[in-house]
Order: structure tokens, then C-alpha cells, then sequence
């Protein structure tokens, strides 16, 4: 009988935490987080704030056991969180944040609630993981700035092979891949003793340098400490151009084709622009730790939207270093604050709530 009791106690405590506590706070974050849309009204909303990975217990799912002992002691939801996150990629729903401080990516698989760690093991070990980009196969390239290598992994973090010897680079930063794995794209950044202002191009299979793009300079086609790269659907290539505070367009051979942007505070202008992306219709996502933001550009250098602001709070789209941006098949921008030691998601206005790979159903699709 004591034991049944017992049983009942328990069970009427996991409801009462489950009915009247839990809901009622969701709801009221709901609701908040459901005003945060880009751009302000009464203009037509683009993008919605949507929410943000900290650690894995945004992802991992809750056994019965943890639901009732939060019930019973009023603990809240923890998980192994991110230090410092600074490059972003997503494939598929899974979400790959790069950790500089604790040396590794940090995996949040969404579709199938799974929590997994990239670059802690020996072998394909990381020690500043920088940019990173993903094929169309899910594999993932990691540039890292330390061992001054591009690391490969498979799409579940098995170590495939490295790319580049240290001799070959001064600063490396950016990196980017075509949708095919055969182009790995590395910006090394140089300095400002360095004239190694450049964007390297390798074989992405067998390792070799095919040619480099650029040299340090202001002119059309060079660089002053380039940050990033992304490679848009046709394959040109587009490079943040930090220091002389623009963005350049290039063809897949490294042809210069145009550039947009200049030194400034308004919208359009850059003042401290540093990771990059590009959309399915080829619109460009830039990262500016400045203004903390990401504005939005079409393929012809048109401001089209800034998403973000500035803030010393840690709130939902408030930045204080914001960092590596991606986009993902399903058209949401992934922004990664280092800072507040976070990765912000915004779902585009076309995709309904609850669609794509983040959504609750959300399947592999091959």
C-alpha cells in the first residue's frame, strides 16, 4: 500500500509540473520570441526569429526519468553547452558549431535528437576550429588555424583525410567547398607584416594546390585581410574583404567580376564585415561584428534586409560578436554569437512553422 501511494504521489507530482508550471512558460517565451520578425511592421515579414542552440539539451530527448526528477526538484533543463562558437554549417538538420575553445564542433542533430562531439579523438584531433563548409554529401571541412590545415570528416565525424601542410598558409580563417567536393576554397587571412593576402584553392580529393586568387592590395581582384568565403548555386565565388571593407565577386577560376560595399555605419556599408554565406537564389549573407547583424544582399551587391542589432544583453537577434552565419536547403539563417555563447536560427517568412528539416517531423531526405 505504501509503495502505491508512493507511485501516486510521484505521478500526481509530474502532472501538476507538466500542467500548470511548464506550459504556462513556454507559452509566454512563445509568444515573445513570435513578435521578433525582420523587418519591423508594418512592412511584410521576411524572417522570423525562430530559436537558438546553446547546448545539448536543446536537442537531446528527455527520457521519462528526467521529465519526473525535474518535476520532483525543480531543476531546470541542462546540457553540455559551447564555449566559444565561432564557424557554422548545416546539412540536413544538423546543425555543426565550431568550438575555438574547446577545440572541437559541436553537433545538434535536430531530426534525430542526437548531441555528438567532431575533432576530439586522435586521430583528425581539431585545435581551433575556424570556418567550415559542408558538400552535398554532408561531409564536413573544418580549416583550422592553428594546425593550419583543412580537416575532412564524414557527415557523422568519422576523420576522412587533411588538406595543406602548415607551410602553405600565414593566417588561415575562411574556407568554403563547392556542392560536388571537388574545390576546397581556404582564405588565409595574413597580416599586417604579411603580403599573403590571398584565397587558396586546393583539390578537395587529393589535396593539391591548383592556384591562388588575389594578393594584398585595394584594388579590384586584391585583398587587405580577407575573412570569409561562400560559394554561390552558379559557383562564383564571393570573399569578405575585411580590411578594405567590401565584398568581391569572383568566377569558380578565380576571375574577378565585381565588388559592393564600403567603410560606414548605414545599411549596405561594412565596418567590421566577417563570415559569409549564400542562399539557394544566390542572395548573400554578410556578418558584421560592428553592427551585430547579418545584412542581406542580392547577387548585385542590393542591401535587401539587416537582421540583428547590437546589444550587451543577451536576448533573442541581440549580438555582441557575432560570428559565422550558414543557410541551410530550407532557406533558415544559422547566426553563431561568441559572446553569448550561442547559435540563433531565423526561419524565412515562405517557410511555415513547423516545415523543413527543423520542423517537429522533420525526415532525412536522401
Amino acid at each position: 500500500m505504501a509503495k502505491r501511494s508512493l507511485v501516486c504521489i510521484l505521478a500526481a507530482a509530474l502532472a501538476l509540473g507538466g500542467c500548470m508550471v511548464a506550459p504556462k512558460s513556454q507559452d509566454a517565451q512563445k509568444q515573445k520570441d513570435a513578435a521578433i520578425v525582420f523587418p519591423q511592421p508594418p512592412d511584410e515579414p521576411r524572417f522570423f526569429y525562430e530559436r537558438t542552440f546553446r547546448n545539448s539539451a536543446d536537442v537531446k530527448l528527455d527520457t521519462d526519468k528526467d521529465v519526473l526528477r525535474r518535476a520532483l526538484t525543480g531543476e531546470e533543463k541542462t546540457g553540455e553547452g559551447i564555449s566559444k562558437p565561432y564557424g557554422v554549417a548545416v546539412h540536413q538538420g544538423r546543425v555543426f558549431v565550431g568550438d575555438t575553445v574547446g577545440r572541437e564542433v559541436l553537433v545538434f542533430d535536430v531530426p534525430e535528437q542526437r548531441f555528438f562531439r567532431i575533432g576530439k579523438d586522435d586521430i583528425g584531433a581539431l585545435a581551433m576550429p575556424m570556418g567550415m563548409d559542408l558538400d552535398k554529401q554532408g561531409n564536413l571541412y573544418v580549416v583550422d588555424a592553428t594546425l593550419k590545415q583543412v580537416m575532412v570528416y564524414d557527415r557523422n565525424g568519422k576523420f576522412l583525410r587533411s588538406i595543406g601542410v602548415a607551410a602553405q598558409f600565414n593566417r588561415p580563417s575562411g574556407l568554403a567547398v563547392d556542392a560536388g567536393g571537388t574545390r576546397v576554397y581556404v582564405v588565409d587571412t595574413g597580416g599586417v607584416k604579411s603580403e599573403e593576402h590571398r584565397v587558396r584553392v586546393f583539390d578537395a580529393q587529393s589535396g593539391a594546390h591548383l592556384f591562388d586568387i588575389g594578393k594584398r592590395g585595394i584594388e579590384p581582384g586584391e585583398f587587405n585581410l580577407p575573412r570569409d568565403i561562400t560559394v554561390a548555386p552558379d559557383g562564383s565565388l564571393y570573399v569578405v574583404d575585411g580590411g578594405n571593407f567590401r565584398v568581391q565577386k569572383f568566377s569558380a577560376d578565380g576571375k574577378f567580376i565585381s565588388a559592393f560595399g564600403k567603410v560606414g555605419r548605414s545599411g549596405g556599408q561594412f565596418a567590421r564585415p566577417k563570415e559569409i554565406a549564400v542562399d539557394k537564389d544566390g542572395n548573400v549573407y554578410v556578418v558584421d561584428a560592428a553592427f551585430g547583424n547579418f545584412q542581406i544582399f542580392n547577387p548585385d551587391g542590393k542591401l535587401l534586409l539587416a537582421v540583428g542589432g547590437r546589444s550587451t544583453s543577451d536576448e533573442p537577434a541581440k549580438y555582441m560578436l557575432p560570428s559565422g552565419i550558414a543557410v541551410d536547403e530550407d532557406g533558415r539563417v544559422y547566426m553563431a554569437d561568441q559572446f553569448f555563447r550561442k547559435v540563433d536560427v531565423y526561419r524565412p517568412a515562405a517557410l511555415a512553422e513547423g516545415a523543413g528539416f527543423l520542423g517537429k517531423k522533420a525526415a532525412i531526405r536522401k
